[in-house]
């Protein structure tokens, strides 16, 4: 099927790379008109790469967050699309984070993503017609390794908001879902975790492999369409079964 989504404008926040950008070439592939939020430059090639327009966000800055939203309705009079990927994930024990990392996780994985939602509501709501998804996590809502309790903490925390959102949503046709993720083999989880770790990892899912980033793509253009008109206010487990084992299999 082609252009499920033709002529809708959106937004990824957090689309320089990894999955954000997936999600973003994927809505452009299906005919979107697609913007970039980004804070890394690098943007700027991945929205050229597929036909898109960059712009510079600190998500978890609701200036920036405003100013991107503003821009795009300026431009087109209309965002009937809101993707909100942006996200970090440090590893550090429990005892060791500091209060500065701790505010600094949770401002960019759940403040900002309040900050997308709320500048996202004011255009939808004059058109009677949004589609919102988050990017959560199954890290949080349902496992927990050691070193994430920030994160973990950020992303179960999506899913109330998404609910909340959904509720208020639902009378202006707005939807708002969630994406949960296993793991993903993206840039970041190149830079940031060894070669072991991600062989370990991809030892203890059934699949036996790490997701590519297109493969949760999809997820997001299902949520994102009219083909979804009548989910919202939950989530999709994109894990590779992930989570489905009592133990180590």
């Amino acid at each position: 099927m082609q252009g499920r989504v033709a002529d809708r404008v959106a937004v990824v926040f957090g689309a320089a790379r990894g999955i954000g950008a997936a999600v973003a070439a994927r809505l452009a592939e299906e005919g979107a008109i697609v913007w970039i939020a980004d804070g890394r430059p690098e943007g700027q090639a991945t929205a050229e790469r597929i036909g898109g327009r960059f712009l510079s966000c600190d998500v978890s800055k609701e200036q920036d967050v405003q100013q991107v939203v503003n821009a795009i309705v300026a431009e087109h009079g209309r965002l009937e699309i809101c993707i909100q990927n942006a996200g970090i994930f440090p590893e550090t024990m429990l005892d060791e984070i500091s209060v500065a990392e701790w505010d600094q996780v949770l401002a960019v994985n759940l403040r900002g993503s309040f900050l997308a939602i709320r500048a996202a509501f004011a255009p939808m709501k004059q058109r009677n017609y949004g589609r919102i998804v988050l990017t959560s996590s199954i890290t949080g809502p349902r496992v927990v390794p050691p070193g994430h309790a920030h994160y973990a903490a950020s992303k179960a925390g999506l899913l109330g908001l998404i609910r909340a959102a959904a509720l208020e949503g639902a009378p202006f046709g707005i939807t708002v879902n969630g994406v949960e993720p296993g793991n993903v083999l993206t840039e970041g989880m190149r830079a940031e975790r060894s070669a072991a770790y991600v062989e370990g990892m991809a030892r203890s899912i059934p699949l036996k492999r790490l997701a590519d980033p297109a493969e949760l793509a999809h997820s997001y253009l299902f949520l994102a369409s009219d083909e979804a008109a009548y989910i919202t206010g939950t989530s999709i487990v994109v894990d590779g079964g992930q989570t489905l084992p009592e133990g180590k299999v």
